[in-house]
C-alpha cells in the first residue's frame, strides 16, 4: 500500500512539474491551437502577438477580468510552447536569450498578479509585460 501511495505521489509530482501539459490551464491548449504556426517558433511568435493584444486590453481593468485571464492563459500557452522548439534551435544563443525572457515574464507576471486590483501598478506591470513580450518576439525572430 505504501508503495502505491509513493508511486501515485511521484506521478502527481511529474505531471505537475511537466512544462508541456495543460492539466492546470486547459484553455492554454486552445490558444496554442489558435496560434499554431508552421513551426514551434512560429507558434510562439503568434502567441506573443496575442499576448500583446490581451495585455493592452487588460489596461484600466481591475481584478481577474477577461483580458487578464486571457493573458494569463496565453502566457502558459507560450511557456508550454518552448517544448516545441527543435533541438538545433534550442542550442542557439538566441534560444538562451528567449529562456531569459521567459524568466523575466514570469517575474513580471507574479508582480502583475499581486497588483491586479491596484491601479496604476497593474497598468505599469502590463506596460512592462508588453515591452518584454516585444523583446521576446524579436529574439524569436532571430531563432527562426
Amino acid at each position: 500500500m505504501q508503495r502505491i501511495i509513493g508511486l501515485f505521489a511521484l506521478s502527481l509530482l511529474l505531471v505537475g512539474l511537466s512544462g508541456c501539459s495543460y492539466l492546470f490551464y486547459p484553455r492554454a491548449g486552445d490558444y496554442v491551437a489558435q496560434a499554431k504556426g508552421a513551426s514551434g517558433v512560429e507558434t510562439m511568435i503568434n502567441l506573443t502577438n496575442m499576448m500583446e493584444a490581451s495585455a493592452s486590453a487588460a489596461k484600466g481593468g481591475k481584478g481577474v477580468d477577461k483580458a487578464l485571464d486571457d493573458y494569463h492563459n496565453q502566457l502558459h500557452a507560450l511557456f508550454n510552447s518552448y517544448c516545441d522548439v527543435t533541438k538545433e534551435q534550442a542550442k542557439t544563443p538566441a534560444y538562451d536569450l528567449a529562456v531569459t525572457h521567459k524568466k523575466e515574464l514570469t517575474a513580471i507576471f507574479w508582480r502583475l498578479w499581486k497588483f491586479k486590483d491596484d491601479q496604476p501598478q497593474r497598468d505599469q506591470h502590463l506596460d512592462l509585460s508588453i515591452t518584454e513580450v516585444k523583446e521576446l518576439r524579436e529574439t524569436l525572430q532571430m531563432i527562426k
